[in-house]
């Protein structure tokens, strides 16, 4: 498996990134100013609604070019319209310049159409366009010889803008794509914990990999609903790998696909040590495609904390009761406050950890800090056991891909942590190579 651990970044002085957004903006800018000429434009004649409109109409990446293209010039479309309306009406009035102030009241009101009819046709992108190039046709009045003449030249050079923009955006240098490698991300490094949603930011930058025909799998500690609740509106095109690697889940299909449960007489042993010391626990089942939770013993107030604050997904279920198959028991969890920590019991339960070859695994409990969290899991539930049965299930659809994990090492502290790991998955997913020398350095393991 090739594997990148990303180390933490010096703070120095560093260049930004020369991203994708500004060389595509020179270059249409130049186009543009290309076309200007050939027309006829230089010096102070030169036009600039064009350049205007591209600068605006360019953006780093293309998800869906056709509908791109389209709200592109739906908005140029809006606004133009709206500007012949404006002029139309500019000319029936009686000696337009005695009232300044009203003709930019009424440009004033002309802006506001053009962004509520491109909300309205629920193209809320495109608003501003819309409103740019409005003021791009009407801006000069009244000082125009010929108002509508001019106003269709300003419509052409907007139009102008919005194709060189398009084209531009639409251009791209010829890369091999990495199509046979399957990408392992934890959910903890792009997200402070599992009850914080991803930043936009780091979601867009996701969402296009994937749109893009990336192979992410993501990997998080904890059960499904953690996972809907933290990458919502992720569109996952990969089985994903929950519950500390115990489970597989399938979002899409919104069942499992593989758990790894303890073993019948591990979990015997554990309920009747359990229950004899009085100690409180819960115990987390796999049933018919549902998580469900059972709660043994006395609760004591770390626990309320967290079973209120997670009572309130759609996507788990809490029992009181003991109806639960021995056989659908994926792993125990244990609470009890830091402060009160018994070290008698931790060494009793390491010693049926160890005979029944559990594996053991403290976590602090993010909606009660004053907790620790004992998770039991079979021994076999880990996440390089998860990571291949996912590999043999996506063979098995027909997808051969090579793992490769990419990880921080020093986890998660700002959202440029998750940005930066996603660039790096950007770049080994397709990397820009200058010979064929070069393209031996993309396996290798990128420090920073």
């Amino acid at each position: 498996m090739q594997q990148t651990i990303l180390s933490p970044r010096k703070k120095r002085l560093q260049m930004p990134h020369l991203g994708q957004r500004i060389v595509k903006t020179s270059i249409a800018v130049f186009i543009c100013l290309v076309i200007y000429y050939i027309r006829g434009y230089y010096g102070e004649n030169m036009q600039t609604e064009s350049i205007i409109t591209a600068i605006i109409c360019i953006q780093p990446y293309i998800r869906d070019t056709r509908e791109y293209a389209v709200n592109r010039l739906a908005g140029s479309l809006i606004g133009a319209a709206l500007g012949l309306l404006f002029l139309f009406l500019m000319i029936t009035l009686p000696d337009p310049r005695r009232s300044p102030i009203h003709i930019y009241a009424l440009m004033s009101l002309g802006v506001l159409g053009a962004l509520y009819s491109a909300v309205l046709l629920k193209m809320p992108d495109t608003s501003g366009l819309a409103a740019i190039v409005f003021l791009c046709v009407v801006i000069t009045f009244p000082d125009l010889e010929d108002p509508i003449k001019q106003a269709i030249i300003r419509i052409i050079d907007v139009f102008i803008g919005t194709i060189v923009a398009i084209g531009v955006n639409l251009f791209r240098l010829p890369r091999r794509k990495n199509r046979n490698l399957l990408f392992f991300l934890h959910a903890h490094d792009l997200a402070p914990d599992h009850y914080s949603q991803i930043s936009s930011a780091a979601l867009f930058r996701l969402n296009y990999l994937y749109d893009d025909g990336a192979s992410i799998c993501l990997i998080s500690e904890h059960a499904p609903a953690f996972f809907i609740l933290q990458m919502h509106n992720t569109k996952v095109n990969t089985p994903i790998i929950v519950m500390d690697g115990a489970a597989i889940y399938d979002i899409q299909k919104s069942q499992y696909l593989w758990k790894k449960t303890i073993p019948r007489d591990a979990a015997k042993a554990l309920i009747q040590y359990l229950d004899t010391q009085g100690l409180s626990y819960f115990i987390y089942t796999i049933h018919r495609n549902k998580t469900c939770i059972f709660h043994n013993g006395p609760i004591n107030d770390e626990e309320k904390k967290i079973v209120e604050h997670m009572k309130r997904s759609h996507y788990r279920y809490y029992l009181e009761e003991d109806d639960y198959d021995l056989d659908e028991i994926v792993y125990f969890k244990i609470v009890y406050p830091k402060e009160k920590e018994n070290f008698a019991i931790h060494a009793e339960i390491d010693a049926i950890v160890m005979k029944h070859h559990l594996r053991l695994r403290a976590r602090t409990q993010v909606s009660a800090p004053d907790a620790e969290g004992l998770y039991i899991y079979s021994a076999d539930a880990t996440i390089q056991a998860a990571e291949s049965r996912i590999i043999s299930i996506l063979h098995e659809e027909g997808r051969n891909l090579e793992p490769c994990e990419i990880s921080l090492n020093h986890g998660y502290q700002t959202d440029n942590d998750a940005i930066h790991l996603l660039n790096i998955v950007a770049r080994k997913y397709e990397p820009f190579i200058l010979s064929r020398n070069s393209e031996n350095r993309k396996k290798t393991a990128l420090h920073t």
